[in-house]
């Protein structure tokens, strides 16, 4: 069987078809994810994420610095790459804690601050099969030159370099979740985490991720945007496609259409009673005439992500019963929104929402007094979470926590 270069270029070389490949991709700018000069119609000069710049991220890592008491130590690892099959990887999505602070979007890496240093990059090494398989990545220059860290290193190199830090730090900090065996099974950390000195990270980047800047809200406006009108064009056509699949795959298609990158996670497209169902993912059932259809999505752009959800009839129009419910989860919606501003919280604007449906549904005749124990099987979710990098973000910080400026909810 004859490979894809034998089919296209059947009388060159496999030498010249390498040297080929060597002067085209020679004449590209490629670290493994978009820059400037790479993306001019995505990215300014100055930004290492598209939205936010070089300096955005070094006040980053300035603020973090400021919460780690002193002489601790900081390692964040980047996401790994998870296998669907033996050979078929998951599509990647980087960890938001190293993204936040790195802005690198590669897997392999590790991030490692200190009061000391700074910024010291771990960075992966890659041979020629790796690059014909997986294309180019970023390496050691490219973590000080483009992702501006203050140190750099291969990773191969790590071993030699991190234990005599660790064992120079009187805490450590670690991202738990994307945990590395690279470094987790080191001696030094071993002995530390045995001595009670390794917490989670979060503690403080949760903080720090809680008030956006400028520059993530305008992103985060923009995906919410997007992730609006992809909802509306998918309403637009669901009297045609009355399957919860094609509705689910509509959506994501006009999402990714306008920029997003993804899903910010598996569109709930319930019809009927499958709309009660909270995460209902299986999206495999048509809409019978009279349902209606509820669909919670939301999308993500360039690192910030949107969340929200809609329930209409596809079929037709809403019932008389239907449209009372409806009328007062939309009255409760405004009214809420309305408390969305400093000084409040999202318990308290849940404590709210709570007294409203309470009371609408026994005038409804849905619940026979406001104090009945059966709200919370018909509303057992909050009334909403932080929202930001992560669709349930900053998880660290209390719902009680009151709102400012900067506060995504």
């Amino acid at each position: 069987m004859r490979t894809l270069v034998q089919k296209l270029l059947p009388r060159t070389t496999f030498k010249q078809v390498v040297a080929f490949r060597t002067y085209c991709t020679d004449k590209i700018l490629d670290i493994g994810q978009p820059t400037a000069a790479s993306h001019p119609e995505l990215m300014k000069e100055g930004e290492i994420t598209p939205g936010i710049t070089a300096e955005e991220y070094i006040t980053r890592r300035k603020r973090l610095l400021e919460l780690l008491p002193e002489d601790s130590l900081a390692i964040i690892a980047a996401a790994p790459v998870k296998m669907m099959t033996d050979v078929v990887p998951y599509t990647f999505r980087q960890d938001s804690d190293y993204l936040y602070v790195t802005g690198c979007l590669q897997p392999g890496g590790l991030a490692v601050l200190s009061h000391d240093f700074g910024l010291c990059m771990f960075m992966p090494e890659t041979k020629p099969y790796d690059v014909l398989w997986n294309g180019k990545i970023a390496g050691v220059d490219e973590a000080l030159e483009f992702f501006k860290a203050d140190e750099a290193y291969p990773l191969r190199k790590m071993r030699e370099i991190l234990p005599d830090i660790i064992r120079r730090s009187s805490k450590l900090f670690h991202n738990s979740i994307t945990a590395s065996p690279a470094y987790v099974d080191l001696e030094a950390f071993q002995k530390a985490a045995e001595n009670g000195q390794v917490k989670n990270i979060s503690l403080f980047t949760h903080e720090l991720r809680l008030t956006k800047s400028t520059a993530e809200m305008k992103l985060m406006k923009e995906s919410a945007s997007i992730a609006c009108q992809a909802l509306l064009q998918t309403m637009m056509h669901s009297k045609t496609y009355p399957h919860e699949s094609l509705l689910s795959a509509k959506v994501e298609y006009e999402c990714r259409m306008r920029g997003a990158q993804r899903m910010a996670y598996n569109p709930v497209v319930g019809g009927g009673c499958n709309g009660s169902v909270i995460h209902y993912s299986r999206n495999d059932q048509k809409v019978k005439e009279g349902d209606l259809v509820l669909m919670d999505i939301g999308c993500e752009l360039h690192g910030y992500v949107s969340d929200l959800t809609r329930t209409w009839p596809p079929c037709g129009k809403f019932s008389a019963a239907q449209e009372e419910l409806y009328e007062l989860i939309l009255l409760t919606n405004k009214e809420c929104i309305k408390l969305c501003k400093p000084g409040a919280s999202i318990q308290h604007i849940h404590n709210y929402a709570t007294k409203m449906l309470r009371e609408g549904f026994k005038e409804l005749g849905i619940l026979k007094n406001s104090k009945s124990d059966l709200f919370h099987h018909l509303n057992p979710t909050s009334i909403g979470h932080y929202l930001g990098m992560d669709v349930h973000d900053c998880t660290r910080v209390g719902y009680d926590r009151p709102l400012k400026p900067g506060n995504n909810n």
